[in-house]
């Protein structure tokens, strides 16, 4: 499968009455399309007194370790903060050329993008350059194939409270829109190898109710044995808006996720997932999510 060029930022359709007062305050960046504006005063304040919930330890089956806050970000911001990154994000779609034999054909994926933040050997600094980690000096242009672009203060405010609920530490910040019952994603695991052994990743659900399917990954038979050990079973969550899913640990290596596509006036509502991450070195290729 072979990468191919993304699509032109978009925008996206602007609710006809904003809950929100937009910030006259914007996060600005050569790799920005276009400056983003803070999140609203009114969101931050109430982000305060986040988690709404305390978590939920799902961890009663081989190899899983969930926390589920249901939900986490306060229901009367909720919708608000879905209407703002909908609207104030650069999405765009990504398309990849696969090839059949002979026959090569290009493929949209089924959802919006947008990805921000840089990996443990690099860093921005306050007046937005990329330079090394350790030495401070600038970065060589072939580092990356993809530029990476610093979190904007609208998600860095989340970056950080979530920091701070679930003691772990993120650097990267990928955002993908659904924006119907089509739109979804195929069983996956984030286990890329830039992401470290066990990583943390944080999974935050706004706008329409969607189904997040998990199941375990085949588990081959014992070596010099023929007995198979039974898989755990299936879980199905209904992630709803402001709820966010905690996986840490094991998961990723042996666990798969889904966002399966839904019928119906509630999966056409769109629905944003906001997942942070730590990234240990530079990685290539499509990020995903759920």
């Amino acid at each position: 499968m072979k990468r191919g060029a993304l699509d032109s930022f978009v925008t996206l359709v602007a609710p006809k009455k904003p809950k929100y007062e937009a910030s006259a305050d914007k996060s600005s960046h050569a790799s920005y399309p276009f400056a983003i504006p803070h999140l609203p005063a009114q969101f931050t304040e109430q982000l305060g007194f986040a988690p709404s919930e305390e978590g939920k330890p799902m961890n009663d089956q081989l190899d899983l370790d969930l926390v589920y806050y249901q939900p986490y970000i306060p229901s009367s911001i909720a919708s608000g903060v879905f209407d703002f990154l909908r609207t104030e994000l650069p999405f765009y779609r990504v398309k990849y050329n696969i090839t059949r034999g002979s026959i090569q054909t290009q493929v949209n994926t089924p959802r919006f993008t947008t990805v921000f933040g840089v990996d443990e050997t690099s860093r921005f600094t306050a007046s937005g350059a990329l330079v090394d980690a350790k030495s401070g000096r600038p970065i060589e242009a072939s580092r990356y194939k993809c530029k990476p672009r610093p979190i904007p203060q609208c998600l860095d405010e989340l970056r950080k409270i979530t920091e701070g609920t679930t003691g772990e530490t993120f650097n990267f910040c990928l955002v993908n829109y659904y924006a119907d019952g089509q739109d979804s994603i195929s069983y996956h695991s984030d286990d890329e190898r830039f992401l470290g052994p066990n990583p943390a990743i944080a999974s935050f659900s706004l706008g329409a109710k969607r189904d997040f399917l998990m199941k375990h990954k085949p588990i081959p038979p014992k070596q010099g044995g023929d007995v198979i050990q039974e898989e755990p079973k299936p879980i199905k969550l209904a992630l709803g808006p402001g709820d966010m899913v905690l996986m840490r640990g094991k998961t990723q290596a042996n666990w798969l996720h889904s966002i399966p596509k839904r019928a119906g006036a509630e999966a056409g509502r769109g629905r944003i997932n906001i997942t942070f991450r730590k990234a240990m070195v530079k990685g290539d290729g499509e990020l995903l999510s759920v």
